[in-house]
């Protein structure tokens, strides 16, 4: 209890006592059980009684309700004797009831341990017996007491033969003294427990190769007891660990070498390639293997990848080749080539026409296509390493065209790639530092040359290396995913300073925005949108978002488009002209204007020439972007286009410089 409890609960007993001391006719009985309730406390002992009776004895009688003394100075002397009554019986109850609960706790504890001595002789027993390993109990002179019958198979002695005998005997020549040498630090206690390989003489003469493993037992004393030796027989762990080493090198569902085990063979090869035609890796990833996953289940999808193997061995099989699955859907091929090795476009053509071959499984009829990233030929000093990351790129830039085809790994290519990760890993840092800024260039109306827009753009003033504009760093940061927190931070400083020049009537024509994929299709894109615009006072229909016309059939993309456009926003499609569902796209779409990529603007297509009455005709306005000279932008406005960008108009640059290069000059 704490304080306050305490006290709350002797409060109430002192009531008791008080309204026992009231009642007509007077009993001192009844106050033996405040007396009781007292104990019961479990605070008071014999100091803490005495106290409490003094306490009581002055203090009762120099209360007023006790007044007169003579009349209740009997009483409260037999209301403090039934008290000290009442408390010594329930101490002394309770004393009682403490070694009765202690002398049944030691009995139970007792006979449990009698149980578990037993239980745990049994236990011991049932192990030794039913165990595959030799079991021996060795005296400190080195003679055996105890063995079970496992060590009597491995020897081929019967536990009568065993029982008394040396274990020095059983020991082959020459690995006598090993042993003895382990077992005295044993018993010195320099070592816990030696393990050693061992050769242990049969009944018929021959070695038994086997791994002792001997432990020393002491007593209650602390004092050496006696030995216990587990003999395990080396050739079945032997075996085992083989097993266990092919299983670790292996898959389990096609019995392929894994990834692991393609390695280690790799770097074999590249040491014995023939200096002429070397090797050739391929890196395999099954076409839309997903989609059977996902719609038939993991049954059929593991069945299809045991039949896939099987057409790669049969398909190989006249080549000196290594097929291994890497997991997945993902296997590796090594073939060290020779003159009659068949070319890597004959290779990959025998595969993909043999795996479109439909195979029935489960009834389903499937076929499957055969992707691959291909390094042919490396340096034999390669690390196998960098060849299995070469050829995994090489397979990605396969994928990226379409499905079923292949593609060889080129190094100038790969120390590209290399670069433009390395800048764009490096992107947050920047934009945290201030080295990525956001500039303004000019949308011109082609009829007048006036200025109708602006398009915020990114920039990236990079230390001791060449800037970046929009176009290079919208690629770099959709590559790593921080295109959407660097779009939403472009679109709310944009939107701030068109506010802020609209306020102060310096600049009031719409601001244009371009969105990458991955932010048309963003899930949050609108919410994103509007809390920018409510942040910074932009109205929706004084800015103008363009979205790229390949992500269009994105049912999330087009989702986008159409909300924002009902809010007032004006959307517009960037790189029209590129896909032949373009003209299709933005006529079901309300859009309202579109944007010529720029190489179609630089080849002046006649393609596009084409689409812009069409486009027109339905209200959509058309932009090029690129536009370099004063010839080219007569030439695109005679075509029929409506707002031009590009160098020739004005460069993307502070917002304090662009709004001195609107002044007349």
């Amino acid at each position: 209890m704490g304080r306050e409890d305490l006290d709350g609960k002797l409060s109430g007993l002192l009531d008791e006592l008080c309204e026992m001391l009231h009642q007509e006719p007077f009993a001192s009985a009844p106050i033996e059980r405040v007396g009781a309730d007292l104990s019961g406390l479990g605070y008071l002992g014999k100091h803490g009684l005495r106290c409490s009776a003094e306490v009581l004895g002055k203090g009762l009688l120099a209360l007023p309700e006790f007044r007169p003394v003579e009349r209740y100075a009997v009483r409260v002397a037999q209301a403090i004797g039934a008290l000290g009554v009442g408390f010594a019986d329930a101490n002394t109850e309770s004393v009682l009831l403490q070694q009765e609960g202690m002398q049944r706790s030691l009995l139970k504890a007792v006979r449990d341990a009698n149980w578990n001595l037993k239980e745990s002789e049994a236990r011991y027993n049932e192990v030794v017996t039913s165990s595959s390993d030799g079991v021996l109990m060795v005296d400190l002179d080195g003679r055996l007491l105890r063995t079970n019958a496992a060590i009597g198979d491995i020897l081929g002695r019967t536990q009568e033969e065993l029982v008394g005998a040396q274990l020095s005997d059983l020991i082959a020549p020459g690995f006598t003294e090993m042993l003895q040498q382990a077992m005295d630090d044993l018993v010195r206690g320099t070592a816990e427990r030696i393990r050693q390989s061992q050769r242990m003489l049969r009944k018929d003469g021959e070695v038994a190769r086997l791994s002792l493993t001997v432990s020393l037992l002491r007593g209650a004393d602390g004092e050496p007891s006696h030995f216990v030796v587990v003999a395990q027989d080396g050739t079945e762990l032997e075996l085992l660990q083989n097993e266990l080493k092919r299983q670790s090198l292996h898959d389990a569902l096609t019995g392929l070498p894994n990834r692991q085990f393609f390695t280690t063979r790799l770097e074999i090869a590249l040491r014995k390639a023939d200096p002429l035609h070397g090797i050739t890796i391929f890196h395999l990833d099954l076409d839309a293997f997903g989609m059977v996953s996902n719609s038939l289940g993991g049954r059929v999808a593991e069945r299809l990848l045991q039949h896939v193997t099987q057409r790669l061995r049969l398909l190989l099989a006249g080549e000196k080749a290594m097929i291994a699955r890497f997991g997945g859907d993902e296997f590796g091929v090594l073939v060290e080539n020779t003159a009659t090795t068949p070319s890597i476009g004959s290779i990959m053509k025998r595969i993909n026409d043999d795996l479109l071959e439909p195979t029935y499984v489960d009834g389903h009829g499937l076929a499957v296509s055969v992707s691959a990233g291909v390094v042919h030929r490396p340096e034999s000093g390669a690390e196998p390493v960098d060849l299995l990351r070469a050829a995994d790129t090489a397979l990605r830039r396969a994928k990226v065209r379409r499905r079923g085809q292949w593609e060889v790994f080129h190094a100038g290519q790969d120390a590209e790639e290399r670069r433009a990760h390395a800048v764009a890993v490096t992107m947050p840092g920047a934009w945290e530092n201030g080295e990525i800024t956001v500039r303004y260039r000019p949308i011109v109306r082609l009829s007048d040359g006036e200025v109708s827009g602006v398009e915020a753009a990114l920039h990236w003033d990079r230390q001791d290396a060449e800037a970046l504009n929009h176009d290079r760093c919208a690629a770099l940061a959709e590559a790593t995913g921080l295109i959407l927190p660097l779009g939403e931070w472009l679109l709310r400083v944009a939107s701030g300073q068109s506010a802020w020049w609209r306020q102060r009537g310096q600049f009031g024509h719409a601001l244009v925005v371009r969105l990458t994929a991955h932010q048309s299709s963003d899930a949050d894109l609108v919410e994103r949108v509007v809390r920018v615009l409510g942040e910074t006072g932009l109205k929706m229909h004084e800015l103008a978002v363009s979205m790229p016309a390949g992500v269009l059939p994105e049912s999330d993309a087009a989702d986008n488009l159409g909300v924002l456009a009902g809010l007032g926003v004006h959307v517009g499609v960037d790189d029209f002209g590129l896909g032949p569902l373009d003209p299709a796209t933005v006529l079901e779409l309300p859009v309202k204007s579109v944007r010529v990529a720029r190489g179609l603007v630089e080849r002046r297509s006649p393609y596009v020439t084409a689409l812009i009455p069409l486009v027109r005709k339905a209200g959509v306005t058309v932009a090029v972007d690129g536009v370099g000279s004063a010839e080219q932008a007569l030439w695109w406005r005679e075509a029929g286009a409506d707002f031009a960008t590009g160098d020739h108009f004005g460069v993307a640059c502070p917002p304090g410089q662009f709004l001195e290069e609107l002044e007349p000059r």
